[in-house]
């Protein structure tokens, strides 16, 4: 047994691709009876499906990040007091993901006490990686693995500290998506899940969806699963449409219920997504996928989505009529068993691997 403390620098209360990451990593280290200790900002809020012990340090902050807001804590305080809590579990190993984000993992880095993998998800530069580049250049000296989910992520870090991570994926539990039975209501679900905020695309959703429906045709309903800071404006965008449903911020259970019941899943972001884990998981739920044509989702898509041009609502509504006609067993099959590429149980046989190299790497540093 390996007693593994994950490190997220973002709020698992807020829904995100790496607050996911973390919190399906934890499931699976613990199926494999290792002991974990998931490390988080926040003041002891909320109830999360993970066995593994969660610990929270620290006011969350909405922090303008990456064409998006972080839910970050910007306390020293707590980045002291979870390099404090690491130290008192006294892990194996200590997993980070997205290291250098403000503030929580710093004093952890920072003491480099223990072996250390970190994962890197952005992809894309700006400010925070070209004025802070020092910083960061003596923070990967204190990394004994690094790993980026993707090409375009591992460019982004080698360009902004040279160092040359393993690239993996991000990782999911595929079985979980076909928990609930695949059901189809009378209408034609399209369903977005993903944070409201601009770069995202959902704008470009509503705009196919309402051009659509003014045809002569079989109505479409876009189902919008998400929260954010465009929420309003996307509301008054939809005029009342009552072809356009706003469902919020969902929990896992209920978002994964919705994908089982979508004719077709659109993820329309413009740019800004270093890997496309919403596509797999709605092909895990034998859904057909639309996608912008960009870096990270092109790379989980495979072939086996409609990708269309970014920031293009005619394009869109195009690819989910091409969408719907895809909707065959032989087309969703293969779709499922490509998703299947990326469970979380090949990852983490991945991550075991770099677990102990680390300690390796670590040990010869002393």
């Amino acid at each position: 047994m390996t007693r593994v403390a994950l490190l997220s620098p973002y709020s698992l209360g807020v829904p995100g691709g790496v607050q996911e990451q973390v919190l399906a990593m934890s499931r699976e280290l613990c199926r494999r009876s290792h002991e974990v200790l998931v490390v988080a900002p926040g003041r002891g809020e909320g109830v999360y499906d993970t066995p593994a012990t969660v610990a929270q340090s620290g006011r969350v902050w909405a922090v303008p990040a990456n064409g998006s807001r972080a839910p970050l804590t910007l306390s020293p305080r707590a980045a002291a007091a979870v390099r404090r809590r690491v130290a008192e579990f006294s892990p194996d190993v200590v997993h980070l993901h997205e290291p250098y984000a403000p503030v929580l993992g710093w004093g952890v880095l920072r003491a480099h006490a223990a072996p250390s993998v970190a994962t890197f998800h952005r992809a894309g530069s700006g400010p925070a990686l070209t004025l802070t580049r020092p910083l960061l250049a003596w923070f990967a000296r204190r990394v004994d693995e690094p790993v980026a989910v993707s090409d375009a992520a591992a460019r982004t870090i080698t360009g902004a500290t040279g160092v040359s991570p393993t690239v993996l994926f991000n990782g999911f539990e595929a079985e979980r998506f076909v928990e609930y039975p695949r059901r189809r209501s009378k209408d034609v679900d399209v369903v977005f899940v993903g944070r409201l905020e601009e770069r995202k695309g959902a704008a470009f959703a509503i705009e196919a969806v309402r051009t659509h429906n003014e045809g002569d045709v079989a109505p479409w309903r876009l189902v919008v699963i998400g929260d954010g800071p465009e929420r309003e404006r996307l509301e008054a965008r939809a005029a009342h449409d009552e072809m356009i449903v706003f469902l919020g911020a969902l929990d896992d259970a209920h978002k994964r219920e919705w994908l089982r019941r979508a004719r077709v899943v659109v993820a329309p972001s413009t740019h800004g997504e270093s890997f496309g884990v919403v596509l797999l998981e709605a092909m895990a739920s034998e859904a057909p996928v639309v996608a912008s044509d960009i870096d990270g989702y092109r790379e989980a898509a495979g072939g086996h989505a409609v990708l269309v041009a970014p920031g293009d609502a005619a394009a869109l509504g195009a690819g989910i009529a091409a969408a719907l006609l895809r909707d065959t067993p032989e087309a969703i099959g293969a779709a499922r068993a490509h998703a299947e590429n990326w469970s979380m149980r090949r990852l983490m046989d991945e991550y075991e691997v770099l677990y102990a190299r680390a300690g390796e790497r670590f040990a010869l540093r002393r």
